[in-house]
């Protein structure tokens, strides 16, 4: 029975993820090994900054639901903690667009009083 070397096999892994690179960077180990890495990097960040830009997306959505309501956003969330209400903000923009009226019965519980 034929052995295989560990470091072709290594080699191959590193090659297999390298796939559909451009230039050398499929096809030479060297190059294919420092690609993966540096493309290990970016993706790490990149869902960090996909949070980040989800976060920002849901303030928006709720400030707007909040604000034909006539509240702000900057009165809502210090209102919410005061009032013991745990929703975090993608439940609370969710509810501002699928469900206004449970939004409503969210801002009246938080102390503010709504225009009729």
């Amino acid at each position: 029975m034929r052995v295989k070397s560990p470091r072709r096999q290594r080699h191959n892994k590193v090659l297999k993820l390298a796939k559909g690179y451009r230039m050398t960077r499929h096809r030479l180990y060297k190059v294919a090994r420092e690609a993966t890495i540096h493309a290990g990097q970016y993706a790490f960040a990149g869902r960090h900054l996909r949070r980040r830009d989800l976060r920002a997306t849901w303030i928006i959505r709720l400030n707007a639901a909040l604000r034909s309501l006539g509240v702000t956003y900057s009165k809502f969330i210090p209102a919410l903690k005061k009032a013991n209400i745990g929703l975090d903000r993608k439940i609370l923009a969710d509810l501002a667009i699928r469900q206004p009226e449970t939004l409503k019965e969210i801002v009246k519980k938080a102390g503010f009083t709504l225009p009729k």
